[in-house]
């Protein structure tokens, strides 16, 4: 409920709680492509026999695969921005097993995070200080790996 950008006010709270999870918020720098693990990994194989960057990947316990990618840009009009409503109620897990794109008005657990029920958030791929890959490149792989799965 206190989100900041100020470094130095974060740097406090992190000295404070070292344990606090992290929190980001999609759709303004960077959005993020949450994937069944095993799709994700199944794609991850792929891109890396292709050459191809996956920027920053994390992972959420056993069960999922975030892909931090470029976000779709940032329009003059502010109406073309799109909601992806996961974090919407009511819920709609259900609804959105597979690929779920978190953009604007979205957020993510990101590592060195734990969920409630002990499950970890940590890096797959570090984030390197290098361009965040088009979602689009990487959504290729991702659909491909969840249509084997049957995803």
């Amino acid at each position: 409920m206190q989100a900041t950008v100020d470094g130095e006010t974060i740097k406090q709270w992190w000295e404070a709680r070292p344990e606090a999870n992290v929190i980001l918020v999609t759709g303004r720098v960077f959005d993020v492509l949450d994937v069944p693990a095993l799709d994700g990994g199944k794609a991850l194989a792929a891109m890396a026999a292709d050459g191809v960057p996956t920027g920053p990947v994390a992972v959420q316990g056993a069960d999922r695969m975030l892909f931090f990618v470029a976000t779709r840009g940032a329009p003059a009009d502010e109406d073309e921005w799109w909601s992806c409503g996961l974090d919407a109620s009511p819920d709609t897990s259900d609804q959105t097993e597979g690929l779920r794109w978190h953009s604007r008005d979205s957020y993510v657990l990101a590592p060195p995070s734990r969920y409630g029920d002990g499950q970890d958030v940590r890096w797959v791929r570090q984030p390197a200080g290098q361009p965040l890959p088009d979602a689009l490149r990487l959504l290729e792989y991702l659909v491909e790996a969840s249509e084997e799965e049957g995803n």
